[in-house]
């Protein structure tokens, strides 16, 4: 690698808007995030069904595809 043109990695504290604080490697020190992993609906369980269901399963469910089909 070539010298002087990296920049500086450094510890990083990144703070929530819920209040959470953790650290990590950044080329910054200080980091501000709106959601983390502590208030984001998909990992604390409280995103709605509707929400998670695909495309794929809104088209199946829809044409009547979600079935299950018996072989003969």
């Amino acid at each position: 690698m070539k010298k002087g043109i990296h920049p500086e990695v450094k510890d990083c504290t990144v703070t929530c808007a819920c209040g959470e604080t953790f650290t990590c490697k950044s080329t910054k020190s200080e980091i501000n995030v709106e959601v983390c992993s502590k208030c984001h609906p998909f990992y604390t369980g409280k995103q709605s069904r509707a929400s998670r269901a695909g495309r794929v399963d809104k088209f199946n469910k829809k044409y009547g595809f979600d079935k299950q089909e018996t072989a003969e």
